[in-house]
């Protein structure tokens, strides 16, 4: 009897591939319920497990909020909600943002908290603006169109070194995935066995069956090439 393939197990939500959300810091997001022009002064800068930045926290009049931290911020200093500057740390919508700005964390929609450039060492650029529409380069260099009236933070994301550092041993970089339960390591289809996936045999490392599948194929054979256009070799 056979196995439930990997993304059929992932797909299940078992507590195996759930990530342990519980020891995180909170949500990081833009606060919602500040006024125009509210001050907020840093209080703490931490490291969250679920994060690959580092984040800061943030005190207004009556909430803490949770946000990404941009470089070259401290404990102490200050920033402002819907400002009329745009500084460093600072949440503004996108229409009151000059172009060229670095700018992080956008939000795709008003009001969702922020979804686009959330990694460290990373910003997006404000490249031009029209009456409806901003547009931003994303890190990608893929260019969005965006609401005027969605929010974004200036500045660059902290912890731009992250990726330099080799992890050298793969005991370390198993403990790195784990803290966010990540799948890893990962596997070629054609290494695992027979039971475990369509394409796992022997220790040939060659496909037993061919590579694609039909829309119509069940659950545990459709991988591969899924319903291709066409195959064989590309001709004029």
């Amino acid at each position: 009897m056979g196995k439930n393939l990997i993304q059929q197990k992932r797909g299940k939500g078992s507590p195996t591939y759930k990530a342990p959300s519980f020891r995180y810091a909170g949500k990081v997001n833009h606060p919602k319920c500040q006024k125009e022009g509210s001050v907020g002064q840093i209080v703490d800068l931490i490291h969250c497990q679920g994060h690959l930045a580092p984040l800061m926290v943030v005190s207004y009049e009556d909430e803490y909020n949770l946000s990404v931290a941009p470089e070259g911020v401290r404990v102490g200093d200050l920033i402002t909600y819907k400002g009329k500057e745009a500084k460093k740390g600072d949440t503004l919508a996108l229409e009151n943002i000059p172009e060229g700005t670095s700018i992080y964390n956008i939000e795709s929609k008003p009001g969702d908290g922020g979804k686009f450039v959330r990694s460290s060492g990373v910003s997006a650029k404000v490249v031009s603006k029209t009456k409806d529409k901003i547009l931003v380069k994303l890190p990608s260099k893929k260019q969005i169109l965006l609401s005027p009236k969605c929010l974004a933070t200036v500045g660059t994301i902290a912890g731009s070194g992250r990726t330099e550092k080799p992890f050298l041993k793969a005991g370390i970089k198993y403990y790195a995935m784990r803290a966010r339960n990540k799948l890893w390591p990962l596997v070629g289809a054609v290494s695992m066995n027979a039971v475990d996936h369509p394409f796992g045999s022997k220790s040939s490392h060659t496909k037993g069956r061919p590579t694609q599948s039909s829309r119509n194929s069940p659950p545990g054979r459709k991988v591969g090439s899924i319903a291709p256009r066409r195959t064989g070799r590309k001709t004029k």
